[in-house]
């Protein structure tokens, strides 16, 4: 076999491959469909609207890798409080922009600890620990900011939304942020435990490993991206609304599992994260391109996103 070739079949390896090229695919079919109208703006959105769907979706995928039962269902309700909380503290001041990230994390990190007492303490499933605390901060984001839709201050939202030569300041910021999250996955103790847990959690703690502190730093480390993720969304769409993260409670999972994490455990994948998020925008996009109803587009979604995992599938992790 040729160097090239060995190259290709080692790529075709990559799990995250097929995210990229159902998204390429997806692109290509709808600039076809316009004649190539709109290509690059396409693309921009894509970016724009898919950094959210990324910053989230690290955290989710961190949490799934520690192994069956492991999601983090609290992450929508996370980033409506951060949001609120965040916006209301800030209260349109830019000299208080800083004041409001930090509330927005501190928010994250409290819903991280919450959830995992929930799950620790109280020996509630994490599936049910997380849904439960996401109404306890859903209700609490509805009494803080009762309903009204707060305003960034004007400097958040210029840079949320400000772009250099043509790409969104927040995906650049956010590619920085993956390869951070990518070092501390694989070059870490703390990422290499998450990754063991998920593989084998017995194993992992009889070779010494914190079984329960790697767990809790987990969800928090989930709820506190959540919470930036919020901070962020309010300034890039005008503000924080009760209604602002509904949307990230089935896309942060999708974007792990298309983009070939294990839901098994034991194996993440960070760049694949990027292809999901680009391809579930550009599948919205195209199907509205062709102008399908509704009902076509949601059956058509459904179909495509299987397909998509089936071949990103993922590893599967000995037990």
């Amino acid at each position: 076999m040729t160097p090239t070739l060995r190259i290709a079949a080692r790529l075709l390896e990559k799990p995250w491959l097929w995210a990229f090229a159902a998204a390429f695919f997806v692109w290509l079919a709808t600039i076809v469909f316009t004649g190539g109208q709109g290509a690059a703006a396409v693309l921009t959105a894509a970016l724009a609207f898919g950094t959210f769907s990324v910053i989230v979706g690290i955290g989710q995928m961190y949490v799934i890798t520690l192994g069956p039962g492991n999601v983090d269902l609290s992450i929508p309700a996370t980033m409506t409080f951060a949001g609120a909380a965040s916006m209301k503290i800030m209260d349109t001041q830019d000299s208080m922009i800083f004041i409001g990230l930090l509330v927005a994390l501190g928010v994250g990190v409290s819903v991280g600890i919450f959830n995992y007492a929930l799950i620790r303490l109280l020996r509630i499933p994490p599936i049910i620990a997380t849904l439960s605390s996401s109404f306890v901060f859903q209700s609490a984001a509805i009494a803080y900011g009762r309903g009204i839709k707060i305003k960034p201050p004007p400097v958040l939202a210029e840079f949320t939304t400000a772009r250099i030569v043509g790409i969104p300041i927040l995906a650049i910021f956010t590619v920085i942020l993956a390869v951070i999250m990518a070092v501390v996955l694989h070059k870490t103790v703390y990422g290499r435990s998450v990754i063991a847990i998920g593989q084998n959690p017995r194993a992992a703690g009889f070779s010494g490993i914190s079984v329960g502190f790697t767990r809790f730093a987990t969800y928090v480390l989930s709820a506190t991206l959540a919470g930036l993720c919020g901070f962020v969304l309010s300034g890039f769409s005008g503000g924080a609304s009760l209604n602002m993260g509904a949307e990230f409670l089935l896309a942060s999972i999708a974007v792990v599992v298309i983009g070939g994490t294990s839901v098994a455990g034991g194996f993440a994948n960070i760049p694949g994260l990027w292809g999901a998020a680009l391809f579930m925008f550009l599948l919205v996009t195209m199907l509205n391109t062709f102008g399908l109803g509704a009902g076509i587009r949601l059956i058509m979604t459904g179909l495509i996103i299987i397909s998509v995992i089936t071949l990103a599938g993922g590893k599967s992790t000995g037990r």
